[in-house]
């Protein structure tokens, strides 16, 4: 029987969402920033964060009847780190995965189907081997890419699943590529984080801001509202017919009217969100207010006042899908 290894280095066209990978002797490791420009970065927690793989998957079509994993866990983490196997866009397997080194044998029904497989979305994973008994073929191509950047708001550490994280929903439900650039506690508006979104093909990009800067004060109101512009100007110079969605801070009661160390509130930054966006004549840039995704009517999926828990991020997947869907119109030559 053909066995078939998908090993993000020897079999790199069934891969999405990774920016780029990292090898070592007999196993590979995901980069979602430019690998090439990392020692620019200057930020390890977000170099850190990088390294872990929010929305990479493989995706292939197959009729293979067993998918093998062979990979490490490199970290413990204080929430479970899963793997989600899909068939035909439904879960058929949620593995739980543990430190160390795991192998696993799942069973795939019989006959041609279009697999995929999530890796997690938050932890050191490093791949050994991904590996059907028999042929396959990357699935098709999506005619819609997306590049998503935001904390960890974005990257869904909480979610039932790396296929159930926000950003997972939203490009199942639409048919789109995406390409998660959600790093938790990690969203500062760096340099590197722009140019990674420079130099990827996205025909819609979303940008969910501030949350972070409030959080970490690492931004007053007299820098906070120019390095948002300077990004949106980088995003559209490099991407003039691309749909830019920026997404004001969901609700979080303690910060909503609390100034931090420098003076901002949660809603000082959605106000600076909404003039910055309203002070361009570009009409493929919207603004999406993050208490519509999740308001004060949904505060009690805030289980810490801040990130959603699954419910909460099952929510804003179904909410973002409808909002996102209805504002990418594709261009048309």
């Amino acid at each position: 029987m053909t066995s078939t290894e998908l090993r993000p280095d020897l079999a790199p066209a069934a891969w999405r969402g990774a920016v780029g990978w990292e090898q070592r002797d007999d196993a590979v490791r995901v980069w979602r920033l430019l690998p090439d420009r990392i020692d620019r970065a200057f930020a390890p927690d977000l170099v850190e964060k990088a390294r872990e793989a929010a929305g990479v998957r493989a995706d292939v079509v197959t009729a293979a009847d067993t998918l093998h994993l062979d990979l490490e866990l490199g970290i413990e983490i204080d929430r479970p780190t899963r793997v989600d196997v899909l068939v035909d866009d439904e879960l058929a397997h949620r593995v739980d995965v543990e430190i160390g080194r795991s192998r696993l044998e799942l069973p795939l029904p019989a006959g041609e189907h279009r697999v995929q497989v999530w890796l997690p979305q938050v932890g050191r994973t490093w791949l050994r081997s991904v590996a059907l008994d028999g042929a396959a073929e990357p699935a098709p191509a999506a005619s819609t890419s997306w590049v998503a950047y935001g904390s960890s708001i974005t990257q869904c550490s909480a979610a039932a699943g790396p296929s159930q994280t926000w950003p997972a929903i939203v490009a199942r439900t639409l048919g789109w590529d995406l390409t998660c650039l959600g790093f938790g506690g990690q969203c500062h508006l760096d340099p590197l984080a722009a140019r990674t979104i420079e130099a990827l093909p996205a025909d819609v990009i979303s940008l969910c801001l501030g949350i972070n800067v409030q959080g970490g004060a690492t931004l007053s109101g007299r820098t906070f509202a120019p390095l948002v512009a300077d990004l949106l100007d980088r995003v559209r110079d490099s991407h003039p017919d691309a749909t830019v969605v920026v997404v004001s801070p969901i609700t979080s009661p303690p910060r909503e009217q609390t100034p931090n160390e420098v003076g901002l509130s949660l809603q000082a930054m959605r106000d600076i969100l909404a003039d910055v966006v309203a002070g361009t004549d570009d009409d493929r840039l919207h603004l999406v207010d993050g208490p519509s995704v999740i308001g004060p009517d949904d505060a009690h999926l805030l289980p810490d006042d801040l990130h959603p828990d699954e419910t909460g991020y099952r929510l804003m997947g179904e909410r973002l899908a409808a909002v996102l869907g209805r504002l990418h119109e594709p261009v048309r030559a």
